[in-house]
């Protein structure tokens, strides 16, 4: 019977389902984190009665065939790239994006990654780095001494170094922009590889157009909304639950077709 192995591909559908609600309601506090959306096609169509053939014994056609589905399965997880709230923090090297745009770090293998956490921090030569002590790119070192630190919306780094009576322009932060956001590879730690479906990054300077704007002292909450991830849980929960309703059915119809041939 075909229904026992459609509603398993329909429960299969719905337990990867979960899996991504549950990530998602995981990193509800992460910062710079992109929601992940299961996507799911039908499987092929078992044809037992074709459409356009011709009638028996007439000239005319079957208006109408006979295709029976083969189930479903799961064709992508796509992260969702909208822009989460701003939360203020005051600490000088938190940096937020305000629309598109993504910072760029240095990997320790020298790839170059992506990232929408702006939560930097200076290493002990006073480059700014991330949390994990990446080398946020291009690579900016703060003097000793810097006693205010700057960022402005245009990116644009300036230190007031103690004694000085002006701050003093001390880099400038670049960011890149993708054709498609959704064909970058999520390697965990906030990071973001390009790929060939993402296309090649383009490098930018905040403000410019097509890039978003530097904000210092915020940075971006993940964008999951708890009340639309529980709507989408309680979903996949009666989805599956209806697939092994299936799967009962179809095994007590079983029982009942062997008890009548006995």
């Amino acid at each position: 019977m075909r229904a026992l192995a459609i509603a398993a591909t329909g429960m299969n559908a719905q337990e990867l389902n979960v899996e991504v609600i549950a990530n998602n309601i995981a990193n509800i506090n992460t910062t710079g984190f992109k929601r992940g959306r299961a996507e799911f096609t039908d499987l092929l169509y078992q044809a037992e009665r074709t459409a356009g053939a011709a009638a028996r014994g007439s000239d005319t056609v079957v208006p109408e065939g006979i295709n029976v589905g083969l189930g479903v399965r799961a064709a992508a997880v796509r992260n969702v790239h909208t822009q989460g709230a701003l939360a203020q923090t005051d600490n000088k090297l938190d940096l937020a994006t305000i629309g598109p745009g993504w910072f760029k770090i240095d990997s320790p293998d020298g790839e170059t990654l992506y990232t929408r956490s702006g939560a930097f921090n200076t290493d002990s030569a006073g480059r700014i780095v991330t949390i994990d002590g990446f080398l946020v790119q291009p690579a900016i070192s703060v003097p000793d001494q810097t006693v205010k630190l700057t960022i402005n919306q245009d990116g644009k780094v300036f230190a007031l170094v103690d004694g000085q009576a002006a701050p003093q322009e001390i880099g400038q932060l670049t960011l890149a922009t993708f054709a498609n956001e959704a064909g970058l590879t999520p390697l965990g730690n906030n990071l973001f590889r390009e790929t060939e479906a993402s296309g090649a990054a383009t490098n930018g300077v905040p403000g410019e157009p097509g890039f978003g704007t530097i904000r210092q002292g915020y940075l971006e909450d993940s964008n999951v909304d708890p009340v639309k991830e529980i709507t989408e849980l309680i979903s996949a929960q009666r989805a599956y639950e209806m697939n092994s309703k299936v799967i009962q059915a179809a095994d007590d119809m079983l029982a009942t077709t062997s008890k009548g041939l006995r």
